[in-house]
């Protein structure tokens, strides 16, 4: 019998875990790493290009992420502020990683709630940026 056809065990911890909030933060954690590494290295390298290419270049720049032809761009608004979401997601998550590198909250209650705050945090915040960014512009 070749070993591809053979049925392989699963893991015991399939069979007893249940998904919970902690476990979609920690996930959630490492794709917004990853995402703001590569979306924003490319948006870094965009602007800086745009940058030192002249008014025009940047204005084109400037374009895509505000007003397109005198009107709103809602596209990259919502580009934006979901950046923004993702920055203070994973901001939040990795203060609660680093105070569980302590050795602290790993009761499940309080593990929960603080997954659940993740989430909270990140929208007050990104919510409160955008405000006083707008607010700020008028």
């Amino acid at each position: 019998m070749s070993s591809s056809n053979r049925t392989r065990p699963l893991s015991p911890h399939l069979t007893i875990w249940r998904w919970g909030p902690h476990m979609a933060v920690s996930i959630m954690h490492r794709v917004t790493g990853s995402g703001m590494a590569t979306v924003g290295a490319i948006l870094l390298v965009w602007w800086l290009v745009a940058l030192a290419s002249g008014p025009d270049a940047y204005a084109s720049f400037q374009d895509v992420f505000t007003y397109q032809s005198g009107g709103l761009n809602a596209l990259g608004y919502l580009f934006g502020i979901g950046l923004t979401l993702t920055l203070f997601q994973h901001m939040a998550s990795g203060i609660r990683h680093l105070v569980m590198d302590t050795g602290a909250n790993f009761e499940l209650k309080g593990n929960k709630r603080s997954a659940q705050l993740t989430w909270a945090f990140s929208i007050v915040m990104t919510l409160i940026f955008w405000v006083a960014l707008l607010v700020g512009k008028n």
